[in-house]
């Protein structure tokens, strides 16, 4: 039970970490570019240490090298004096002193090469993590525009929804207002044809005579005389054909 139990919380906190991974992919990748330069100076440190094994045994070399032309000399010389004895116990020596010699070379070129091959196989290496890691930024650029411009275009989408809703309300309110101004129209076309202009008239034309007559009063009161009214286009053709029957 303990087990499952355990399982479980490792399970959430698993989803928890990968939730945080995804949400924070820059973080992420420094994170892997902090333990990449960890472990470049992890690296350089264990690529010191044998190049410094590599030095010790170049060191080595020169001294049995100066080693062995010395014996050579002294066993040479003693060999021409005659010493015997000592030319061999030199002669010995330098045996000895070639056997190392030639072993500590054999061990420096092993050394100088494997040297070599860790330091191609770190700069290969780093040379790959870099190039991967500035993929990935970019990758990173990418999805995060990428995720901008989609939300951008949710965004218009939303806007588009709501601009065509409020275009359908105005469109019903336009239809709402054109409808209750033609029956307004309507109505005050049928009150305008109700209106009864008989009386109207009538009065209008009492109203009219009664001024006619309060100025023909005034007139005569104050001894004026009132210019007759115009005649109208018909008498000046009656008076004419008049004229022309006195003629005849």
């Amino acid at each position: 039970m303990l087990g499952r139990i355990a399982n479980l919380f490792k399970a959430f906190l698993n989803v928890f970490i990968g939730s945080v991974e995804r949400q924070n992919p820059e973080a992420l990748l420094e994170l892997e570019r902090e333990n990449l330069r960890k472990q470049i100076a992890n690296f350089n440190q264990g690529l010191a240490a044998h190049a410094g094994l590599a030095e010790r045994l170049m060191g080595q070399v020169r001294k049995l090298e100066s080693d062995q032309k010395e014996l050579r000399a002294k066993a040479g010389a003693n060999l021409k004096a005659g010493n015997r004895q000592a030319a061999g116990q030199y002669a010995l020596r330098l045996q000895t002193v070639e056997r190392e010699l030639e072993e500590n070379r054999r061990q420096l070129e092993s050394a100088e090469t494997t040297y070599q091959n860790m330091l191609k196989a770190r700069d290969v290496a780093v040379q790959s993590a870099r190039a991967k890691m500035e993929s990935l930024r970019g990758a990173i650029a990418d999805m995060r525009m990428n995720s901008a411009m989609a939300e951008m275009q949710e965004m218009a989408a939303g806007m588009i929804g709501q601009i065509g809703g409020s275009g359908d309300t105005l469109n019903r309110l336009h239809e709402m207002v054109e409808e209750e101004r033609t029956k307004a129209a309507g109505r005050a076309r049928v009150a305008r044809d109700s209106i009864d202009m008989t009386e109207v008239n009538l009065k209008e034309s009492e109203q009219n005579a009664l001024a006619d007559q309060a100025l023909a009063d005034f007139a005569a009161r104050e001894g004026l005389t009132l210019e007759s009214a115009q005649p109208t286009q018909a008498a000046p053709r009656a008076m004419g054909s008049e004229g022309v029957a006195e003629k005849s």
